[in-house]
Parts: structure tokens; C-alpha cells; sequence
């Protein structure tokens, strides 16, 4: 295609975007939308008035003519039957001669050329009478309804508006008077009389067009005002915006300008009232957590070194503790379990101190989710037959790497494994590994008692249980889903949840493959496709991750 094609279809795509940034200025700019309504309001005022004027102007002046006019007419009728009447001529010359001094009587007082002299068809047969006489401009204007009217009232004077012939082949308003004059020996006459009002329309043309130039001057004046003053008041309006964002943003030191006592000042003052009394408690709040956080991880390292001599203590005695009697070696056992629930407590108060204060770093390297998966399970196998829950491995195309902190992944993992075993009332739990181009996932289904979605959406509270009368039966803490989610956001990922009451729970773990790769799209649904089932039925052996590993590798070949 050429340029000379291509320049057209620009210009046209260029005029069909006009709309659409204009619709665009109107939704953004508060400005442009009070100009111009202003404007229109403006314009719809001046062209209500004007037409108005116009009307008023023309009807008056119309009238004005019209009284003119007919006031002419009947002052040259009457100096014209002043004249028949003080003549004594019989004769047809006499008569003609007699005619046409009282026509030129009638142009003379009349001021008009344009005339029409017709004998009344009702008046007998004279061959005396002079013959009708009519100017060309009045040729075919005089109506018959006119006639009719001026041949009914002997007397009268009626008048009809029409359109007259002018000099350059156009036409001109007029109006026509018709009266009627008694000529004697040759009875009685219709006299018409062509008064151009071409002038008066010029009048009233250039009245309009100077009212025309005037509106339009008078709308830049009122657009030129409208714009200072809206500028001058949107102007603050803007700053202030600007200042609210910066305000929300963390500039916590930025003000707004007072100047002037009035009511912009009053605003300026109370918006930059408030933000000190914002900076303020955000201060006082930022401290308070500071002391928090420094308070949670001081006692949690002060509480170390004696626990560290409990446990030593302890470990002593639950070695001993076939030596005890029966009382006193069930105390050890205890002891036992509660300085290992109490030390992994602490581990999780510090490790959640340290996300409330921003001071984690992760340690990425490329890790296997598979390989990773397989290891927690084998972890955690004797754990899950003790409370009847078989785990299995589904791993279709999850062996692709990632860039993560295995570390922390591993701790997610064995969260959910754990989390899955303990409310999965004996059924088997199944680990899913899926990955694709931008992200690999992880989920961790169980088969077991299920939540409400109210209490779905508080799982990932700290210390939160669904049930509070139910107990923990491997020593949970009650922080390991809300560290869980602390990982998870640390790496780009989030942990999400899927339960119904009756049909168990789905946790799923999406993770970008390269950290801050933007956002990804899980490659494993959250949603289970057989929410009514009690169980896996094809399953991957947890035993066999290196088949697990082939198997998948043979699916991403494919």
C-alpha cells in the first residue's frame, strides 16, 4: 500500500479517536468538564435570549413599517380623491389625464413607484373610464383574497405582506395596501400601493449578524473567565491530590501550601492537621511494633539458654526413664514432648519476628519440587501411619526446577503434610507437583472433616483452630500455616485454600520459576475435580520417586 492510500486511512482512524479522548478528558479532568458545561450552559443562555431579541426586534419593527406604511397609503389615497373630486371632467382624455395626475399624487405622497389602478368589475360598462393601470414589480402579487376584501368595504384599507421583485432578479419583503378611489363620470376604483421593505431587512440582517459576533465574542470572554477561575480553584484541588498520593505512598513529611485566610487555606490547614496527627500515630504505632518485635525476639533468645538446660536435663532423665516408676516415667515422656513442642514454638516466634520486621532473606538455589516432595513424605511416613493416612505422589510434569529457598520450601511443605495428617480422620493425603513455562506448584490434599468457608478464610491466622476444643495430636504450634504464607509471599507466590465440610481440604503452593518473573498462572487447580471422593485412585507410589521422576519427564517430552 502506498502512502498516498495510507494517508487517508490515518486521518480517518486519527478523526474516529477524537470521541474517545474526549470521553476520556471528560471522565479525568474536572477542569475541562466545568468549562464546559459552563460554556454550554452559556451558549444554551445567550442563544435563548438572542433568539428572543431577533424575534422581538423583527415583530417590532415589522410593526413599525407596517403603521408607516399604511399611514403613507392613506394620506396619498386621500390627496388623490382630493384631486378626482375638484374635477369636473367627463370626457374619456379629460378622465385619462385626470388619472394620471392623481397616480402621480399617489407616488409623490406615497413615496412609492410601485402601484396598481383596477375598476371595480361591478361598475357598469363606461367607455369613458380610464383603463386599469399596474407597475410591473406588483404584476402577479395582488391576491384575489386582497381584492375581494378591498371590493366588499368601499372605504377601507387592508394590507397584505408579500414578495417583491428588486432590481438584481431577487426579491424583497413588501407589503401591498389596497384602498379604493371614487373617480366621477367613471364610478369606482382599486388602488393598490407596493411599499419594499428591502431596507428594513438589512437593518435586521445586520442587527443579527452584530448580535451573532457579539454572542460569539461574549463566550471566549466567559470561556477565557471560566478558565482563570477554575484554574484558581482547581489548582489547589490538584495539589491537594498530588499531596494525598504522596501522603499515601509513605511521604509522611509532605504538607500543602496555606496561603490567604480562606476557605483553600482552611482546607490546607486542616488536610496538613491531619497528616501530622497520621504521622504521628504511625509513628507512635511503627515504635510500638518495633518494641513488639524486639520484645518477642529478646525473650524468645533469653528463653534458650534455659531451655537448653531443660532439654539437656530432660534428655538425661528420658534416657533413664525404663529405671522410673510407672508415674514418674510418664512425667519424663511428657516433659519430653512438651520441651520439644516448647522449643519449636520458639523457633517459630523468632522465625515470625523476623517477617514482622522485614529482615528475611531468602537463599535461592534450583531445586527439584519433586525431589523435595518425595523427601518430606518420606519424612513424615511413620507419622502418617501412625494416624492411619497413607501419602502418595502425583507428579505429572512437576520436574522442571526452580529458583527457591529449599529450606523454606521444605518447611511448607512439611506444614501441609503435617496439617493434612492431622485432619484427615485416617484417609490417605495426596502431593501434587505440576509445573509449566513461568511457574511450578505444589498441593497437599486431604480427604478428611473439611471447613467452612469462614473458617477457610481465617486458617492462615496466627494461633487460629477451627475447632478450639479439639487437641493437637503431633504438637502444632499454631503458626506453622501463617509462616507457611510468610514463605510463600517471600518467593512471589501466595498459598491458596479449597475446603468444603465432609469432602477435605486442598492447599496449593504456586511459585515463580525465576523470582520476580511477574505474574504467573498456576499450573495445578485449586478446586479438586473429584471433590466427592474418598481417595486417590491412580496414584504414584511414594516409594518410587524415580519412577515419579521418569514418568514425568517422559509427559513434558511429549
Amino acid at each position: 500500500m502506498s502512502a498516498a492510500d495510507a494517508s487517508p486511512k490515518l486521518a480517518a482512524r486519527s478523526w474516529r479517536e477524537v470521541p474517545r479522548r474526549l470521553a476520556a478528558l471528560w471522565r479525568r479532568s474536572l477542569q475541562f468538564r466545568t468549562v464546559l458545561i459552563t460554556l454550554a450552559l452559556s451558549g444554551l443562555a445567550i442563544l435563548v435570549i438572542g433568539l428572543y431579541i431577533s424575534f422581538s426586534v423583527a415583530s417590532n419593527l415589522f410593526q413599525a413599517q407596517r403603521e408607516r406604511v399604511l399611514e403613507a397609503s392613506n394620506s396619498a389615497t386621500a390627496a388623490a380623491q382630493s384631486i378626482l373630486d375638484s374635477s369636473d371632467a367627463t370626457d374619456r382624455a379629460s378622465l385619462q389625464a385626470l388619472m394620471g395626475s392623481a397616480i402621480e399624487t399617489v407616488t409623490s405622497v406615497s413615496g412609492s413607484t410601485d402601484f396598481g389602478v383596477f375598476r371595480d368589475p361591478d361598475a357598469p360598462p363606461n367607455s369613458s373610464a380610464p383603463p386599469d393601470l399596474l407597475s410591473s414589480s406588483l404584476a402577479g402579487v395582488i391576491s384575489p383574497e386582497l381584492r375581494a376584501q378591498v371590493q366588499k368595504n368601499p372605504g377601507e384599507q387592508y394590507w397584505q405582506s408579500v414578495a417583491l421583485r428588486n432590481g438584481d432578479g431577487g426579491t424583497d419583503p413588501g407589503i401591498v395596501v389596497g384602498s379604493d378611489l371614487l373617480v366621477p363620470a367613471a364610478g369606482r376604483y382599486e388602488l393598490y400601493i407596493g411599499y419594499n421593505l428591502g431596507e428594513a431587512e438589512q437593518t435586521l440582517a445586520f442587527m443579527q449578524i452584530t448580535g451573532a459576533v457579539g454572542a460569539a465574542a461574549l463566550l471566549l470572554l466567559l470561556s477565557a473567565i471560566t478558565l482563570v477561575l477554575v484554574r484558581w480553584v482547581i489548582e489547589p484541588i490538584r495539589t491537594t491530590a498530588a499531596t494525598s498520593r504522596r501522603l499515601a505512598a509513605g511521604d509522611l513529611g509532605v504538607r500543602m501550601p496555606e496561603k490567604g485566610e480562606d476557605e483553600l487555606a482552611t482546607l490546607a490547614a486542616s488536610f496538613n492537621g491531619m497528616a501530622d496527627s497520621l504521622q504521628a500515630r504511625i509513628r507512635e504505632l511503627a515504635e510500638l511494633s518495633v518494641m513488639q518485635q524486639r520484645f518477642v525476639s529478646d525473650v524468645s533468645h533469653e528463653l534458650r539458654t534455659p531451655l537448653t538446660t531443660i532439654r539437656l536435663a530432660g534428655d538425661v532423665l528420658y534416657g533413664q526413664r525404663e529405671d522410673f516408676p510407672g508415674p514418674t516415667s510418664r512425667t519424663v515422656e511428657l516433659l519430653h514432648t512438651q520441651t520439644d513442642r516448647f522449643e519449636r514454638l520458639l523457633a517459630d516466634l523468632l522465625e515470625i519476628s523476623r517477617y514482622d520486621a522485614g529482615s528475611v532473606t531468602l537463599e535461592t538455589e534450583p531445586t527439584n519440587l519433586v525431589h523435595l516432595a518425595g523427601d518430606a513424605i518420606e519424612s513424615m511416613h511413620e507419622l502418617g501411619r501412625q494416624h492411619g493416612s497413607e501419602l502418595h505422589l502425583e507428579a505429572p510434569g512437576g520436574h522442571l526446577d526452580a529458583e527457591v529457598d529449599p529450606r523454606r520450601i521444605r518447611r511448607i511443605v512439611r506444614n501441609l503434610i503435617g496439617n493434612a495428617i492431622e485432619h484427615g480422620e485416617g484417609r490417605p493425603v495426596v502431593v501434587s507437583v505440576d509445573s509449566n513455562e513461568t511457574a511450578v506448584a505444589l498441593s497437599v490434599r486431604d480427604f478428611g472433616l473439611g471447613m467452612t468457608d469462614e473458617e477457610a478464610a481465617r486458617v492462615f491466622d496466627r494461633f487460629w483452630r477451627a475447632d478450639p476444643s479439639r487437641m493437637r495430636t503431633i504438637g502444632g504450634t499454631g503458626l506453622g500455616l501463617a509462616i507457611s504464607m510468610e514463605d510463600a509471599v517471600a518467593h512471589g507466590g501466595t498459598l491458596d485454600v479449597w475446603s468444603e465440610p465432609g469432602k477435605g481440604s486442598v492447599f496449593r503452593l504456586p511459585l515463580p520459576r525465576v523470582p520476580g518473573a511477574g505474574p504467573i498462572v498456576s499450573p495445578l487447580p485449586l478446586a479438586p475435580a473429584d471433590p466427592d471422593s474418598h481417595g486417590p485412585e491412580t496414584i504414584i507410589p511414594t516409594s518410587d520417586v524415580e519412577a515419579a521422576d521418569a514418568a514425568g519427564r517422559e509427559v513434558r517430552d511429549a
